[in-house]
């Protein structure tokens, strides 16, 4: 089965109901995203109220500033719905929630985002670990998909990001600061 490259070309579209930083129910969409000249940082993870999941996400959501000060929007994405998505917002970090986040949590509970993007485990109904870095005008500039069992980097996110926006060739190990090729 071969599928079809994605980087480098125009990212699928998507519009989902999400959660909203103030807990309120709301819509978050590519094409918001691209009308506000910003990066769209979307990453998707399997299930709510799971022990990965919640590291992942207060981790991005403490360094929400940095994304912030790289005109990037960061969107969660799982198969769960809002009403799962504010519940676990709702449940204190001790007690294995989210508590406060800065960014919202879409629920992609028709699956045909995670479809779009690869990422689709159909026999669970449920998403991969998969990241998506998308320049303001829709292109996709980088993906990476991991097991369930593997947190992401935040400082490798911020990194690749800071390096797709130098538009320069940024060699290995390459951090901010650096020159380019």
């Amino acid at each position: 089965m071969t599928k079809e490259r994605m980087v480098g070309r125009q990212a699928p579209a998507f519009e989902m109901e999400a959660v909203l930083p103030n807990k309120e129910f709301g819509k978050v969409s590519l094409e918001e995203n691209m009308k506000a000249d910003k990066w769209t940082v979307l990453f998707f993870y399997p299930m709510d109220f799971t022990f990965v999941c919640p590291t992942e996400i207060t981790a991005m959501s403490d360094r929400y500033d940095e994304f912030e000060d790289l005109d990037a929007e960061v969107i969660g994405v799982s198969t769960d719905t809002i009403h799962t998505h504010k519940a676990w917002i709702n449940t204190d970090r001790d007690d294995n929630g989210l508590g406060k986040l800065e960014y919202p949590l879409a629920a992609d509970t028709n699956h045909e985002v995670s479809k779009d993007y690869g990422v689709f485990i159909a026999e669970e109904g449920i998403a991969l670990r998969g990241l998506f870095i998308i320049n303001p005008e829709g292109e996709l500039q980088y993906q990476t998909v991991f097991h369930n069992n593997i947190g992401r980097d935040v400082d490798e996110t911020l990194r690749v990001l800071q390096a797709l926006q130098t538009g320069g060739l940024c060699p290995a190990n390459w951090k901010p600061g650096q020159e380019t090729l």
